[in-house]
């Protein structure tokens, strides 16, 4: 990530978009204003930047389906900008990979907060400081932590695999994997889940947690329909079974 971050903001409605993108370039961002999907796509094409900042309700072209283009394409993190009360399309943009919301009309330093927190979580580390995977049957580092089929590397926030291929993980996975990582053996509640990924709002990230495992169940588990990695407690919530200590 540059020193100024690029961030793209996507509104349909100009005084709205003009309104985020003054407030961010004065706080030092590189900030383009696209007024839809098709916009935002001819920039992208151009250059990915470093996060996009999404209004969900634009008439032309819903902004859950910009989400679900833009995460089969890249791995760009985006925030999204919803005036609706009900948490069903926080849900699913959630599910779909959305890092973050914040609620329309917005309090510019609350979205300026949550853009950063959502840099630092998806901002890469150089590759000198990550773990060399030439031998990942034995790390040397307790950064390292193994989920199943994978590795998870808790100082550059990948997902690796034993030959050293990293496989993506959205913001919202790698907090789930890392409150594992860090709760071996403990059934851990969706309420307990949410206060130790520092989930916002408990209601929407609720009906997200169940999905989001499952995506996550897809990257590690053997085999996904019998997970034995992060098993379900029946009226509990859910377990991490470290590989070593399962039979």
């Amino acid at each position: 990530m540059s020193p100024n971050p690029h961030i793209i903001v996507v509104d349909d409605e100009a005084p709205a978009r003009e309104m985020v993108g003054d407030y961010l370039k004065m706080h030092g961002f590189v900030v383009t204003l696209c007024d839809g999907g098709k916009s935002l796509r001819a920039e992208i094409d151009i250059k990915v930047p470093d996060l996009v900042v999404l209004d969900l309700n634009m008439p032309e072209e819903d902004g859950l389906s910009i989400i679900r283009d833009l995460k089969a394409k890249t791995n760009v993190p985006v925030i999204m900008l919803t005036a609706t009360a009900s948490p069903i399309d926080r849900v699913v943009g959630l599910e779909l990979g959305a890092d973050d919301y914040v609620a329309k009309p917005c309090e510019l330093r609350e979205l300026m907060a949550r853009i950063r927190s959502v840099l630092r979580r998806a901002a890469p580390k150089p590759a000198a400081e990550a773990p060399a995977p030439a031998a990942p049957a034995k790390p040397a580092s307790e950064q390292l932590v193994r989920f199943g089929t994978k590795w998870l590397d808790l100082e550059a926030q990948s997902l690796r695999d034993d030959d050293g291929n990293e496989h993506p993980l959205t913001a919202s996975e790698f907090g789930l994997l890392k409150v594992f990582a860090a709760n071996p053996k403990r059934v851990l509640s969706r309420e307990r889940l949410l206060e130790l990924a520092n989930a916002r709002d408990a209601e929407a990230f609720d009906r997200a947690v169940d999905l989001r495992i499952m995506r996550i169940r897809r990257k590690i588990e053997l085999d996904p329909t019998k997970p034995a990695v992060i098993r379900t407690i029946r009226g509990g919530g859910y377990l991490f079974s470290p590989a070593s200590e399962r039979p």
